[in-house]
């Protein structure tokens, strides 16, 4: 069975606090009839900081959907090959020994995709299959793990990488008032994550099962209205609750491969925001602590999208991991509305210990490369 690997996970230099966003919230919209209740939402995100590819001035001034793409493009060679080499270490493997790149993003637009000239720059094989997903949102981190999950099961001993590119800060409109975009302007912030499923081997989490679920009659949601200006962020007031109809899905899942989705060793889920993560334990009863990787994610970085995943993965493994042959889930949320949900057990060789805090990712750190950062902290920022 194919282990998911310690993910390689960076935020850019700038940052915002939350008594900033506040703060250019009331100098922005002084005259807004629900500015008040905007500032209230905001403020309930529990979002403490967010980092930026480029400084808050910058991301106010809205040169144009082309120039914004040219950032994206630009920023994504350059931070991603920091974190590509991170992950490739933590899993003791090296570019030639990938099968399948993975490229998560809905915040820029390629073609071709990074995926290709990471293969040119980096020194992956030219064979290497690409799988670049552009339009599932926040769940794309959750169905990447799936295509590369079902990629290793279908090639036995291959082994593929996932990349999660989003700088959700180039997706910023000024003349977009609503509610929902306002309160978006003060949840989502940028980064960029990187991991390997490998085929054989590995520290991690042993993935199991995998599925997808639809919210029938939701697909306006979330959602992006593309225009001369770019990406406008569409949010309905009703996204918050649809942990209620997709909860019974994931024990569902859980059932079906014996499991009970409410008596789980770990959960590693999309941040939205914290009214997911409350009705989540809710309805799958289990207790607030149990997302605590995913509400750290969102309380540091805010909602960094499809990379929300990894990042609760990281910290995961940041804590330990668990106890060999642990049981967890692994859920991504997103326009669809849309779940892409795995199932895994904790796994280590024999030299990483009773819970896995050396083995392979130990080697990696050990050698100066995983969790340290990097050697230019001006280019990635706080390094996970």
């Amino acid at each position: 069975m194919a282990t998911l690997c310690r993910p390689a996970v960076a935020v850019p230099e700038h940052v915002i606090t939350l008594d900033q966003t506040l703060a250019l919230a009331r100098t922005l919209h002084a005259g807004h009839p629900q500015l008040p209740l905007a500032l209230r939402l905001i403020e309930n995100t529990g979002v403490l900081k967010r980092h930026l590819v480029r400084p808050i001035e910058e991301v106010l001034h809205h040169e144009g959907f082309e120039a914004r793409n040219r950032v994206y493009e630009a920023e994504a060679k350059r931070r991603v090959p920091h974190v590509v080499q991170r992950a490739l270490a933590d899993a003791e493997l090296a570019a030639p020994d990938i099968d399948l790149i993975v490229y998560v993003s809905c915040t820029g637009f390629m073609m071709p995709s990074l995926t290709a000239w990471l293969i040119n720059t980096l020194g992956f094989r030219p064979d290497t299959r690409q799988l670049p997903i552009a339009q599932l949102g926040c769940a794309a981190g959750g169905s990447a793990v799936n295509r590369a999950h079902d990629f290793c099961t279908a090639y036995p001993g291959a082994n593929a990488l996932i990349v999660a590119c989003e700088f959700c800060s180039l997706c910023y409109q000024p003349t977009d008032l609503g509610v929902g975009t306002l309160l978006s302007n003060g949840l989502f912030g940028d980064a960029v994550a990187a991991a390997v499923v490998r085929g054989t081997g590995g520290t991690g989490i042993r993935l199991e099962a995998n599925a997808s679920h639809l919210v029938p009659g939701t697909e306006d949601w979330i959602a992006y209205s593309v225009r001369e200006t770019g990406f406008h962020f569409l949010l309905d007031k009703r996204v918050p609750g649809t942990m209620e109809p997709l909860a019974p899905v994931l024990a569902e899942l859980a059932g079906r491969h014996g499991w009970d989705a409410s008596d789980l060793d770990f959960y590693l889920v999309h941040a939205g925001g914290p009214r997911i993560l409350d009705d989540l334990g809710t309805f799958l009863g289990v207790q607030p602590d149990a997302f605590r990787f995913s509400r750290a994610t969102l309380t540091e970085y805010g909602n960094i999208a499809s990379a929300v995943v990894l990042d609760a993965l990281a910290r995961f493994f940041d804590e330990g991991g668990a106890a060999d042959r642990a049981k967890g889930l692994i859920a991504g949320f997103g326009p669809g509305i849309t779940a892409e949900m795995s199932l895994g057990r904790w796994t280590a060789p024999a030299a990483a210990g009773p819970a896995g805090a050396a083995g392979t990712a130990g080697t990696a750190r050990a050698a100066g490369i995983g969790r340290q950062r990097s050697a230019d902290p001006a280019l990635l920022g706080p390094a996970r």
